[in-house]
């Protein structure tokens, strides 16, 4: 019998591919880690990881040991879902994900769950998709709202249940003196020469609003960064620079700015739940997905409209 403890000692490798971080994301010691592996491998009777200059690399029997895990885990997880509603209690959920779709999908969520689940409690925390993906593989959270970005959970991997929710579209934000502010469209390749307010380098949003650059053809100049968007419209208004801003945040704009619709094909933030695969089957988790397709689809209509 394989020790699960030690399956998931061997996941967290693969993810992270160092002993020290995958021992991090587990809150263990790295001799904890190795003593996990170096007992599964004598549970399999085979090695598992060799050398890989700093980092480790699976063998081909760690490889097969995983797809079978992976599939274990999923129905672990399906179990857990079945327990509770055999229990008839539908318990607390821990949810993390981005501010803005905290405050325009989750938030609206909440409210529908009240009424039509209200056996399900929720926790939240405020984290960036990078962090919310770490905060699920460690099991810290149970649902992650995030935005399609390199380290998000892929469509197909068979550790993740994703649902898409939105695609949130991004505007120009102008200050009102600008010399195209009375414009109701703009193509992004007039604002090539523009000084920009970009989002803090590293995050989801910095590569969203990067890639639609480059596809208008040009690098953007960057004056200054901020986390927040009522900051980053709050540095337009005072004529510091232009931005894009996706349209969940653009709740309330201060005075000063204009917010014009990009011609042709805008950048968007495709925005997306996910858990751990087998998870959504559980009465709770399948509450809380369906309430935030409901409350995505409102985004939705008001664009269209």
């Amino acid at each position: 019998m394989v020790d699960l403890r030690r399956l998931r000692a061997l996941r967290a490798v693969a993810d992270h591919g160092t002993l020290a971080a995958a021992a991090d994301s587990l809150h263990l010691t790295p001799s904890a880690v190795s003593q996990q592996l170096a007992a599964l491998e004598r549970d399999v009777q085979r090695p598992l990881l060799e050398p890989n200059g700093r980092s480790v690399r699976l063998t081909a029997a760690a490889r097969v040991l995983l797809d079978h895990a992976d599939a274990l885990f999923a129905q672990l997880e399906r179990l857990e879902g079945d327990l509770a509603a055999g229990a008839d209690a539908l318990g607390e959920l821990r949810v993390v994900g981005f501010p803005t779709a905290l405050a325009g999908l989750l938030a609206p969520a909440a409210r529908t769950l009240r009424s039509e689940a209200p056996g399900v409690s929720l926790r939240i925390l405020e984290l960036e998709t990078p962090e919310a993906v770490a905060a699920l593989t460690r099991r810290d959270a149970d649902l992650m709202l995030g935005m399609e970005c390199s380290v998000a959970p892929q469509i197909g991997d068979r550790r993740w249940h994703r649902e898409d929710l939105l695609g949130d579209t991004l505007d120009a934000v102008l200050p009102v003196a600008h010399p195209l502010a009375n414009r109701s469209l703009i193509g992004l390749d007039e604002l090539a020469r523009e000084e920009w307010v970009a989002p803090p380098v590293g995050w989801s949003c910095d590569e969203v609003f990067h890639a639609g650059c480059h596809a208008a053809g040009f690098s953007p100049r960057i004056a200054h960064r901020a986390g927040d968007w009522q900051a980053t419209m709050g540095l337009v208004s005072a004529e510091l620079g232009i931005s894009l801003v996706p349209r969940l945040a653009q709740t309330t704009p201060p005075p000063g700015v204009v917010v014009i619709p990009l011609a042709g094909v805008p950048p968007k933030r495709h925005v997306f739940a996910a858990c751990r695969a087998g998870a959504e089957s559980g009465l709770a988790m399948r509450a809380l997905l369906d309430a935030l397709a409901l409350a995505a689809q409102r985004p939705a209509q008001l664009a269209a409209a």
